[in-house]
């Protein structure tokens, strides 16, 4: 199986899915990356604003941000290459990376954010 890392732009907590207007892309992002886990799937997410090392560490990523800056991600890599850059992919992109199967009746959750100004 292969391993998904995510490298997401300066968010206030780990998913992005905080306080009081939430990024609807970010609710169904964290819901599908939830069912990837769930379904065995390796994903690690990393926060620009929580986790620079990770960014600075990794040279495929390293080059990205020197090329395209904050603005084109995430950066989305698959066994350590690059798979998908300046959107966030859908659960059906995850399993396919993975080589899971995903059922009809498994579409993203809609679910909402947190309220407040904390996070999650």
């Amino acid at each position: 199986m292969s391993t998904i890392q995510i490298f997401d732009p300066a968010l206030c907590c780990s998913t992005g899915v905080c306080g009081v207007d939430v990024d609807q892309s970010l609710v169904n992002f964290s819901a599908d990356v939830d069912w990837a886990r769930q379904n065995g799937i390796p994903i690690q997410r990393f926060n620009l604003s929580q986790e620079p090392m990770a960014f600075a560490v990794n040279a495929k990523v390293k080059i990205f941000l020197q090329t395209e800056g904050e603005k084109g991600l995430p950066l989305i890599l698959v066994d350590g290459e690059v798979a998908l850059a300046g959107r966030y992919p859908a659960r059906a992109e995850l399993a396919r990376w993975a080589g899971v199967t995903v059922a009809t009746d498994q579409a993203p959750a809609e679910t909402g954010g947190c309220s407040g100004s904390s996070c999650c």
